[in-house]
Order: C-alpha cells, then sequence, then structure tokens
C-alpha cells in the first residue's frame, strides 16, 4: 500500500480513485492479518488431557490440521485447529468455541450486515448493499436465510430484559392492528388457502370474489403518555380562538413495536400484555388501549385484561368514528357538497361530548323521516349502527380530562413502517418463516434495540452451538 502510494502513476488518480483503490487494498491487508492471527492461534493451540461432551463421553484421540472456511467481512478464511475425536461421536472443537464461530460459513459480521440490509429493503438490494460494503458476494437466498437465522432470538430478548419504567408518564398505551403481506400459496392460512382454491374461474376473479392471496400480520405497540387534559374545542375548534388555543395531544413516547405473520391476534395481544407488564409491574399506572373497533380485537383485549387482573380503559379511534360520519353524510348530501363537511363536524363535535347514542338516533330518524331507499341509506345505518354498538368504548369526555390519546395514529404508523413499507414491494411474493424474520428484524431497528438484541443473539448462539456440546457447558481453554 505504501509503494502505491509513493508510486508516480498514482499521484495523477483523482481522490475518488484512490478511495477505491485503498478500499480495496485495504480490506486485504485487514484479511491478512486477521488469517495470520488466526494461524498463530492454531499454532499455540495446546492439546488438552480430556475433553467429555454433554453426555459424558470423552474424546481420546486428537488430530491437527482440521480445517474450515469461515467467509468474513474482508473475505475468505482458513480456521485450522485441533479435533478431538471418537469413533460414534461428532467432533468436538474447543477452538471453534472459542472464537464462537457460527454453524455456517458466513462470519457474524456478514450475518449483521445482511439481516440489518434485508430488513431495509429488498434481498436483491441487501445482496447489492453486502457486496458495495464487504466485496463479498452471497446469494439471494442466501441473504434471506441468515436474515432467518438473525431473528431466532426475538421473544426470548425481550422476555429475558428488564425496563425502568419512566416516572413522568403516566398513562401507558397499549394498541393492536392488522395488515395483510401477499404470501406464496404454501404460506396462507388455511381458511384463505380454501377459499382461494375454491374461485370459480382460474384465470381472473368472479363479482364479489377477492384474490385471497394475503395473509394477516398482527402489529401491535405499547407506549407512554403524559397526561394532557383537553376538551373538545381542542379536538374540534370551530373559531380562530378556540384554534389559536387549542393544546396539542398526548405525544407517543418509548414506543415498542412488535408484529408477526405466525402468531395470530391472541398472541399478539399477550404480547403487548407482557410488555405493558414489564412497564408496570405494580399496576400503579392507568392503562389505555386504543382500538379501531374491531369485536375480535377488543375481545382479546379483555380476555387478557382478566386473565392478568388488570383495569384496561378501552377507547375507540375518534379518527375511524368520522369515517363513519362522512359514510353517513353521503346519504344525506350529494358528493362534494360543502353542507357535508358543516354536518360531519357538528355531529363529531356532539361525539366528543358524550353524545354517541344521540347522533346514532339522530341520523336515524333523519334516514326515515327523509325517505331514503335502502341504497341510499346504508351509509347512515352503518354508521347509526358503529355508534350504537360501540358507545361503551366512545366516552370521549373522560378520556380527554384523563389525559388519554384518543387516535390510533401510533399503530397505523407501526403497520405503514413495519409491515407496507417493506413486505409490500411490487412483486413480492412472502414464504412464512422469511416474512416473520423481517417483521422481527424491522421490530428491533424501530425499537432502537437491535444492538443490545446482537449482543444477546450472539450469546444465545454461543450457548446452543458450543456450550451445549461440552461437559458442565463448560469450554475446555485451549490457549
Amino acid at each position: 500500500m505504501v509503494d502505491f502510494l509513493e508510486d508516480e502513476a498514482t499521484g495523477g488518480l483523482a481522490h475518488g480513485q484512490l478511495e477505491d483503490d485503498l478500499a480495496v487494498r485495504g480490506r486485504e491487508l485487514l484479511r491478512r492479518l486477521f488469517q495470520d492471527h488466526l494461524d498463530l492461534r492454531a499454532m499455540r493451540e495446546q492439546r488438552l488431557g480430556a475433553v467429555g461432551d454433554c453426555e459424558g463421553r470423552s474424546r481420546g484421540t486428537v488430530e491437527r490440521g482440521h480445517e474450515r472456511v469461515l467467509g468474513t467481512v474482508f473475505g475468505k478464511l482458513s480456521v485450522q485447529r485441533l479435533a478431538y475425536r471418537q469413533r460414534g461421536c461428532t467432533n468436538l472443537y474447543p477452538a471453534d468455541a472459542l472464537l464462537n464461530l457460527p454453524v455456517e460459513s458466513h462470519s457474524h459480521g456478514l450475518r449483521r450486515l445482511a439481516a440489518i440490509e434485508s430488513s431495509r429493503g429488498s434481498f436483491l438490494e441487501a445482496q447489492a448493499a453486502v457486496r458495495r460494503a464487504t466485496c463479498q458476494q452471497l446469494g439471494k437466498r442466501q441473504i434471506e436465510q441468515l436474515a432467518a437465522s438473525a431473528a431466532v432470538d426475538f421473544h426470548a430478548f425481550y422476555e429475558q430484559r428488564e425496563r425502568v419504567p419512566a416516572a413522568d408518564h403516566d398513562v401507558l398505551v397499549l394498541s393492536c392492528d392488522g395488515k395483510g403481506v401477499v404470501m406464496r400459496p404454501d404460506a396462507l392460512r388455511p381458511a384463505t388457502a380454501k377459499a382461494k382454491a375454491s374461485a370459480k374461474l382460474k384465470t381472473r376473479l368472479s363479482k364479489g370474489e377477492k384474490r385471497n392471496r394475503k395473509r394477516m400480520a398482527e402489529v401491535g405497540a405499547v407506549y407512554e403518555v403524559a397526561v394532557v387534559s383537553r376538551g373538545a374545542a381542542d379536538v374540534l375548534p370551530g373559531t380562530e380562538d378556540e384554534r389559536a388555543s387549542a393544546l396539542a395531544g398526548p405525544t407517543a413516547r418509548n414506543k415498542w413495536l412488535t408484529a408477526s405473520v405466525v402468531d395470530d391476534a391472541a398472541d399478539v395481544v399477550a404480547q403487548v400484555f407482557q410488555e405493558a407488564d414489564r412497564r408496570d409491574a405494580a399496576g400503579a399506572r392507568t392503562w389505555v388501549a386504543l382500538v379501531d373497533g374491531n369485536n375480535h380485537q377488543i375481545q382479546r383485549i379483555q380476555l387478557e385484561a382478566a386473565a392478568r387482573k388488570v383495569n384496561v380503559a378501552i377507547v375507540c379511534d375518534f379518527v375511524h368514528v368520522i369515517e363513519y360520519l362522512w359514510k353517513a353524510a353521503w346519504s344525506f348530501h350529494r358528493e362534494g357538497d360543502p353542507a357535508a363537511e358543516a354536518w360531519v363536524r357538528r355531529h363529531a363535535k356532539t361525539i366528543l361530548q358524550g353524545g354517541a347514542k344521540r347522533v346514532a338516533a339522530t341520523i336515524r330518524r333523519a334516514a326515515t323521516n327523509a325517505a331514503l331507499p335502502p341504497g341510499q341509506r346504508a351509509g347512515a345505518d352503518t354508521c347509526a349502527r358503529y355508534l350504537t354498538n360501540k358507545h361503551a368504548y366512545l366516552d370521549y369526555p373522560q378520556a380527554l380530562q384523563a389525559g388519554w390519546p384518543i387516535a390510533t395514529g401510533v399503530i397505523e404508523g407501526a403497520c405503514r413502517h413495519l409491515v407496507k413499507d417493506r413486505m409490500d414491494l411490487t412483486g413480492a411474493r412472502w414464504g412464512l418463516h422469511g416474512a416473520e424474520a423481517i417483521l422481527k428484524l424491522r421490530a428491533l431497528r424501530s425499537n432502537q434495540d437491535f444492538d443490545a438484541y446482537w449482543a444477546y443473539h450472539l450469546a444465545q448462539e454461543h450457548q446452543r452451538v458450543h456450550l451445549a456440546r461440552y461437559a458442565d457447558a463448560k469450554i475446555p481453554d485451549t490457549a
């Protein structure tokens, strides 16, 4: 490298060319240093008197010169070490355990890079990113497999992790939702696969049929908010003075997300409650569950709360209520009529003030007095039915006074960020394990836990691959 930099021809290179050339030469230098260190360790490795496996079987024969390949971020390396052998038993390599070598040929550095890049963009983009960073060529299938193996300790990591609750955040908010992911046929849930197989035509959909190619990814969130007491005028200000003095809603902090295409809604709700338990094991804080009105979702939250004997206030998302009001508005107004906006605002403010049932009755009565035909009044009936059925979860005066959030923006954003932005790439068709791994890796990065998770994951790999094979789970010292 010094000779290259001193050469007269090099003096005519632009700095970009120097960067590129030095990057290649520097990587090769680091690879050689790495290889020399491994060779030095192989020379210094001492033969041990006795090495036994976890079943108490000793390895009486020792052979030198056993070699394996290790692909690293600098290039391919050769690792030589002593093999402890016994007929009918697998070999033991104490030096491998000290190095914490993986089962496959790719180093932990390559695995980490593959995990980060594949959770960021497509597997083809991850393949190109790894090649740019390391000059190593990994196959698309290899990238996918490395990402899958990198995510295996997700649940164990969060189950063992301790959290210190923040004293100045009074409200603990729980929320769940789902987002469809286009799957390969063999990865669909049985009911979806059956519906897909029962399509009338093979080449196109008939009227009313769905593609039935998606599997629901269940998403959960836990976060904290400081209490901000508000009123209806803060949410829907009617005048310039009200708009100027309106208080901003509670701000989400310390967000934790999870997502899965393997676990169902009940499992994800249980994981959300586990995270809430870690933050408030004493049950001293207020728990609020924000929902969009899905009955199954509400039932799972209620069942989980009852099983854990915790009080959880359930609040329906106000934005969903607004959408139902707009559906009803078109039963009474022409499309684009400015009067519809005032109609929606008036009823929305009444609901914010605790009059959900009153609004439902008003809408039904207006549809009947106007003698609307069934097709035209469908939106009005749907809205009135929603307000009536969900009135127990529409106590916005209490929620606003207590300083709770009343919108599910966090979980909606999580569905877009964790699922849609990565899983809904054009042409993507997901296998079950690949989709699950990417969701877990994206959740770790979104939670800003990836570095802590990776250290935990490597410790678990050391236990699984090496420590578990030796007597007393102890690696003999080879130095």
